[in-house]
């Protein structure tokens, strides 16, 4: 019998061994048997008739690349059912390396019971059991591509419902703070108090934007912007300005050079220069300056923060855009800016990357440490940069 046929004629056994095998992992134990064969036999229909169209070498690749849907109707039913099944998985609590197991308990299942029923070797079963793989191996992959984005979707929602209902909160505690400070006659206690409050509304607000930020992006997508013409002299001006109000006792040099309007997103900016420079006194030598400098350069505006002290290690280097990576060496750890998760250095270059930029960093004990982002002028062709 061919192996299209069999899957016909053997649905309920397929279904018991898909079932059985469901169970045993730890988030079946307590579904119900319709939760746990949900898609299954769609799947499998939708498999066999799959594995039954003619198919050309150039629809072959094409499925082997992702492209299943368009090869075929049948094609098409076949991810239909594996995306529900992908996306049901998510919310049943099974991990990507639960449902990847489903699909291998079910490709051994499949196959041991047809050799079983069928001991005789035919020369069509080379090529029904490559089909078979190809069906299966395409209905894997849109049911991984479903949870990741079911998952990806329901991690974004988290971290702004997050976001929101911390900051309401947090913004009455805030002008409570302030309305307290400038009405009460106060003593030191409680100035200190005050201070104390201010201060770690600051470092939990500087924690909500950097969660909001990560959860606007992901996997291939693109930070959106807002783009307008910006005077990039004085957007760095005011925050180097800032950070020399907020530490006195260090070494701040701004040097900017050339035309430097462009076309960006002021805030979106803003953050990247503020982030280096945080970045830089946190991590650079107390002794040493840190320089901010900005130029034009053609078409490209260059802006970079440079500072002395011990390099970062050069096994750091390659993953230190990396999110919830914290490089912090010993020595610097007193200076550690509360409220620091590791995004900092990944939000800026997820800013450049939708400016259509560039971010690199260079770190030696004889040059120091210099961040440098190459931002083109105007909004390059072909960069999607969504407007909110």
């Amino acid at each position: 019998m061919r192996l299209a046929e069999f899957i016909l004629g053997n649905i309920e056994p397929i279904l018991a061994e898909w079932e059985t095998f469901a169970r045993s992992l730890t988030p079946g134990m307590k579904m119900t048997k319709l939760a746990l064969c949900n898609d299954a036999e769609a799947i499998l229909v939708a498999t066999r008739r799959d594995m039954q169209i003619d198919q050309s070498l150039a629809q072959q690749a094409s499925k082997s690349k992702g492209n299943g849907g368009v090869v075929g109707e049948e094609s098409a039913q076949l991810d239909n059912a594996s995306v529900l099944h992908g996306a049901a998985r998510v919310g049943s609590g099974f991990d990507i390396m639960e449902v990847v197991s489903e699909y291998r308990a079910l490709r051994a299942s499949v196959l041991r019971l047809w050799r079983a029923s069928n001991p005789q070797i035919d020369i069509n079963d080379i090529g029904d059991i490559t089909r078979f793989n190809e069906s299966l191996d395409q209905s894997l992959a849109a049911a991984v591509g479903s949870y990741t984005i079911r998952v990806d979707q329901s991690r974004r929602m988290f971290l702004a419902i997050l976001g929101h209902d911390l900051r309401d909160p947090l913004n009455g505690i805030s002008m409570a703070a302030q309305l307290v400070s400038r009405t009460a006659n106060q003593d030191p206690v409680s100035a200190k108090a005050l201070s104390i409050i201010e201060r770690n509304m600051e470092v939990v607000t500087r924690l909500i934007s950097d969660l909001i930020d990560f959860a606007s992006t992901g996997i291939g997508s693109v930070m959106p912007l807002t783009r307008d013409a910006v005077d990039l002299e004085k957007l760095c001006r005011n925050v180097f300005e800032g950070f020399c109000l907020a530490y006195p006792q260090r070494t701040l040099r701004f040097q900017p050079d050339g035309d430097l309007i462009g076309d960006c997103d002021a805030a979106r900016l803003r953050q990247v220069v503020s982030n280096l420079m945080g970045n830089a006194i946190q991590h650079g030598s107390a002794d040493g300056p840190v320089k901010l400098s900005v130029a034009s350069e053609g078409s490209t505006v260059i802006v970079s923060v440079h500072n002395e002290g011990p390099p970062i290690p050069s096994e750091m280097l390659d993953t230190i855009f990396d999110p919830l990576m914290r490089h912090t060496k010993p020595e610097s750890t007193t200076q550690r800016v509360p409220g620091s998760v590791g995004l900092g250095l990944y939000i800026v270059r997820e800013i450049v990357v939708a400016h259509g930029g560039t971010v690199e960093v260079a770190s030696t004990a004889e040059e120091g440490t210099t961040f440098a982002v190459r931002l083109p002028r105007s909004h390059p062709i072909g960069v999607d940069s969504q407007q909110s």
